[in-house]
């Protein structure tokens, strides 16, 4: 979620907390700028998030229930959120192991298949200006995956990323071509999955209670081989146990592995933007590589 300095927001995290839950607070422990562990009466402790962008905060809460609802993967709980606090649970730490992986692959497969209204569709009461990260992303719907997936997940990143100077325009060109090739290397058409959207190894918590848990969705309508880019792209513990458990309750369509730079194409430009050129030159070689095929 997108989250800065709080002008206007006028609490602390725990009075935050009090008044969205309702429950005093019994003791308070920051974990960041932007995170604090409070204690509520009673002995529960929540995590408390300050967000200084109302849809930011907005898309997040929406994001969870949204994945709550599926049933499928854990998610902290949403205790209340306004424009610029947001409550849910905390998740006690535990460490990553193989059967836990194999879990959430099949958990992971399991929110996809549940599925979405179109790609691009944001979670019910969640806003279209929403956020991957520090970056706005607009949720924009489509029925079409390879044209929506250029004109409104790689192309506005890459347009931004060439104002910055990021991208020079001839660079810019390979990239474009690469999204003109979209609909023959895209695979087999598949219906919008139910994405976490963010699915990077930050966003994957390892619990105590031996289940992965996962928090900060951008959640949408996508494809579901985006959100196993991004876990192949940042790393993730036990990963090809991961892999298999999906594969177990869903398996990929053929050529998958080969598609992965492609689905990668949208956080790479997504990071080129936030942080600079090292993400540009992986942008641009995913991009080569595809038009190479």
């Amino acid at each position: 979620m997108r989250a800065r300095s709080v002008a206007g927001a006028g609490e602390d995290p725990g009075a935050a907390a009090a008044r969205l839950t309702g429950r005093r607070v019994t003791g308070r422990r920051p974990t960041s700028g932007l995170l604090t562990e409070v204690t509520l009466d009673g002995g529960q402790t929540v995590m408390v998030k300050r967000g200084d962008d109302p849809d930011a905060v907005r898309a997040e809460a929406a994001g969870l229930r949204w994945l709550a609802d599926a049933g499928t993967v854990r998610v902290p709980a949403v205790h209340g959120h306004d424009r610029h606090w947001l409550v849910t649970d905390q998740v006690p730490a535990g460490r990553p192991d193989a059967r836990t992986a194999a879990r959430f692959g099949r958990d992971l497969a399991a929110l996809h298949a549940v599925g979405a209204p179109a790609f691009g569709a944001p979670p019910p009461d969640g806003p279209t200006d929403a956020y991957i990260g520090l970056a706005p992303m607009r949720n924009v719907t489509g029925t079409d995956w390879p044209r929506w997936y250029a004109d409104h997940r790689v192309l506005p990143y890459l347009r931004r990323a060439v104002d910055d100077g990021t991208v020079r325009h001839g660079e810019a060109e390979v990239i474009e071509r690469a999204c003109e090739r979209l609909p023959e290397l895209a695979g087999p058409a598949e219906p919008p999955a139910r994405l976490h959207g963010d699915l990077w190894n930050g966003n994957v918590l390892w619990g105590a209670d031996g289940q992965a848990w996962l928090i900060d969705p951008a959640a949408h309508g996508g494809h579901r081989e985006t959100d196993l880019a991004m876990l192949h792209l940042f790393g993730c513990p036990h990963l090809e146990q991961v892999l298999a458990g999906y594969q177990e309750v869903a398996p990929l369509a053929g050529g998958w592995a080969d598609r992965v730079g492609l689905h990668q194409l949208f956080p790479l430009l997504v990071h080129t933007v936030l942080f600079g050129r090292g993400y540009a030159e992986q942008a641009l070689t995913v991009a080569r590589e595809a038009l190479g095929k």
